[in-house]
């Protein structure tokens, strides 16, 4: 079965972090590209070894990614 997943990536020094907010799993990788891989096996290997009420436990069930506009300064 596949499941679509969010994955939020930014840059942090020399490096990308890639985070999935409905499981509050992250990894890293030196582009955009590992760090979304590196994400992606993390995920699966997350789904191979947890019990169904740790994925239940985990999983937050409707994630939102969207931008807000501030003033500043």
């Amino acid at each position: 079965m596949l499941r679509q997943m969010t994955a939020i990536i930014e840059r942090d020094g020399d490096f990308y972090v890639a985070l999935c907010p409905e499981l509050d799993i992250a990894s890293q990788g030196v582009s955009v590209s590992d760090a979304r891989a590196n994400l992606k096996e993390a995920l699966e290997l997350f789904f191979e070894a947890a019990s169904a009420d740790e994925i239940e436990r985990r999983l937050h069930g409707e994630i939102y990614v969207t931008q807000v506009e501030v003033a500043v300064g």
